[in-house]
């Protein structure tokens, strides 16, 4: 079983930045793809980012040369950098874990889940 746990969030303003963070506890947290969702009011949870144990990160196009994916396995916790903010990125940001090397997008692919951070980003 693996625990996970987002903090960073908050509100900022269109522009600006925020860090979350996702620390993994209960199991190794080698060989286990780590990933961003979000999921706003009324919609279903979308792909944000994801990486691998060893490196390699994914993408989604809305979030490309603004957002950063990065891990440190020592501490076991996954990061995601958000620069310039929009508001349509407001919504609840969730960590999600899944064994293996391939990076999934889909939420049904990942069996861990932390219980989210709210971001809200005003105009």
């Amino acid at each position: 079983q693996v625990q996970l746990v987002e903090s960073g969030g908050g509100s900022v303003q269109a522009g600006g930045s925020l860090r979350l963070s996702c620390v993994a506890s209960g199991r190794t947290f080698r060989n286990y793809v780590m990933a961003w969702f979000r999921q706003a009011p009324g919609k279903e949870r979308e792909f944000v980012a994801n990486i691998r144990w060893s490196g390699g990160e994914g993408y989604a196009d809305s979030v490309k040369g603004r957002f950063t994916i990065s891990r440190d396995n020592a501490k076991s916790t996954v990061y995601l950098q958000m620069n310039s903010l929009k508001p349509e990125d407001t919504a609840v940001y969730y960590c999600g874990g899944r064994g293996g090397i391939v990076l999934m997008n889909t939420p049904n692919a990942y069996d861990y889940w932390g219980q989210g951070t709210q971001v809200t980003v005003s105009s």
